[in-house]
């Protein structure tokens, strides 16, 4: 399938979102379309898919003028969208959001479940997705989500298929397996539309990129013809430098020391411990149990065995309000559900971490010291907003990133837990957040960063503790690693 996109004009209100934006596709073509948070990229693709009607431009399919009015009807021409905020009903089984909306019924007009749980059984085994389809989506992890809304699209033939940030929750294995099945929908002729923020990913996979900035469309190259630094002075207009520039600080006392934790079905005998001004990263292929390493830290899920204590102190922490007292904050990686109140401003989501700093008396809402702080906060964490009442839902996924730094860190805690920090979000912001970690680190902030992303914990940490299904399988130094070392500690073997 071909798609042509030419002139796309689109306007919410007074704003214009896309200015004369275009793109095109290929037969079994892998093409990366990237920008910024903000640049348009999944808007385009809504325009394509009919979410969104454009205001003019032309759309042609091999050749033949389209306008879809509906996702349906793209589905109808074999073009499906996996979006990065998953459309997962989380009270359903993996089966039932698979075929939501398509289900099998015989010839009686009765619903067939056997041949609905064959299906997914073999699209599962494609995918190499270890899940059993009874299985509440509740129950399982963002990147298992995830996958799951990969199988979806693969239900029926399918010629084109978008894929916004599909890896973000993927580790560097299950990003490997995701791979092959790319290629391999290539081989068959299907064409893919990758939009992803990781720039190693994209020059491994992609045929092609498109670059789009601030709603216009900048260029396309063929990767064999560019290289990263082009793409990401297309991307910014500017060039932001080394994206890691690891500050090695004084590493004074030690802030937090966990003995042989454990937490039942999730983790086992988890020994470590972190200083102040250092950064621990901590790596494990999926179900490892790293974030539930760091929930059971921070009061979310139950501490069966074991002991913490922070400043030398042994602590008893129940529940989060208790992890807080504790001076421990938790950014976590699913900011949509767990991080934010999507649909509050920034200010409301600052001062809910802040409460004892905007009341008087306890009691009385001091408004003036409120938007004292959110106004610094916006400033200072370099948030793109139109103020401190901008609405958290209408913001980027990197000022949304920011709103959570901004909110824990102006809580002043003496540990923080970083989930996948980055998760979703575009090059520039990265490198501002990982700024604002080395400068929070060189002020003797103890921190915990858990991510998928090898380069990213081998650029951010002083050391790695490696998980390997649930127990710790190692450490290592920040002169000793690399990515082959840390795979072999996250596979199970021994350096």
């Amino acid at each position: 399938m071909r798609i042509n996109m030419n002139g796309i004009m689109k306007s919410f209100g007074n704003v214009k979102v896309l200015n004369n934006a275009c793109f095109s596709l290929d037969n079994g073509e892998i093409h990366a379309l990237i920008g910024e948070n903000g640049a348009g990229k999944s808007t385009l693709m809504k325009v394509l898919t009919g979410v969104y009607s454009k205001d003019s431009g032309s759309i042609f399919i091999d050749d033949k003028s389209v306008c879809f009015n509906h996702p349906k009807d793209a589905e109808k021409y074999g073009i499906v969208f996996i979006y990065q905020e998953l459309n997962s009903f989380l009270d359903m089984t993996v089966e039932e959001n698979i075929f939501l909306g398509k289900e099998i019924y015989n010839r009686f007009g009765i619903l067939d479940k056997k041949s609905m749980q064959k299906k997914v059984k073999e699209i599962l085994t494609i995918l190499g997705i270890n899940l059993d389809i009874n299985d509440k989506l509740s129950d399982l992890s963002v990147g298992q989500r995830q996958l799951v809304e990969i199988a979806k699209a693969l239900i029926y033939e399918i010629k084109v298929i978008i894929m916004d940030e599909p890896t973000a929750a993927l580790t560097n294995n299950e990003t490997k397996h995701l791979f092959k099945i790319i290629n391999s929908l290539k081989d068959r002729g299907v064409s893919i539309i990758y939009i992803s923020h990781r720039m190693e990913e994209i020059f491994e996979l992609c045929d092609r990129i498109t670059v789009m900035r601030d709603g216009e469309y900048v260029g396309t190259k063929k990767i064999k013809d560019t290289n990263m630094n082009e793409i990401i002075n297309m991307m910014i207009g500017r060039d932001i430098g080394d994206r890691f520039t690891k500050t090695d600080n004084d590493k004074k006392s030690i802030a937090i020391e966990v003995k042989n934790i454990s937490s039942k079905n999730y983790f086992r005998d988890v020994s470590f411990n972190v200083n102040y001004g250092e950064i621990l990263g901590v790596y494990g292929l999926m179900g490892a149990g790293r974030t539930e390493i760091a929930k059971t830290i921070f009061g979310v899920l139950p501490l069966d065995n074991g002991e913490i204590y922070i400043d030398s102190k042994k602590t008893h922490i129940k529940k989060p309000k208790e992890a807080i007292k504790n001076g421990i904050g938790f950014i976590t990686e699913d900011r949509k559900i767990e991080g934010l109140m999507l649909n509050e401003t920034i200010k409301n989501n600052i001062s809910l971490n802040n409460f004892p700093k905007v009341v008087k008396n306890k009691i009385v809402l001091n408004k003036e010291k409120e938007n004292f702080i959110s106004s610094f906060a916006v400033r200072d964490f370099n948030i793109k907003c139109s103020g401190v009442n901008h609405i958290c839902s209408n913001l980027s996924g990197g000022n949304q990133q920011k709103v959570i730094f901004a909110k824990w860190v102006l809580s002043n805690p003496k540990i923080l837990i970083l989930d996948e920090p980055t998760r979703g979000v575009d090059i520039a912001s990265k490198k501002e957040i990982y700024n604002m970690m080395n400068n929070l680190a060189s002020k003797g902030l103890a921190m915990i960063m858990i991510s998928s992303e090898l380069p990213e914990v081998i650029g951010m940490s002083d050391r790695i503790m490696v998980i390997y299904e649930g127990r710790v399988s190692g450490f290592i130094d920040r002169k000793d690693a690399s990515e082959k070392n840390i795979m072999i500690l996250a596979t199970g073997g021994k350096l």
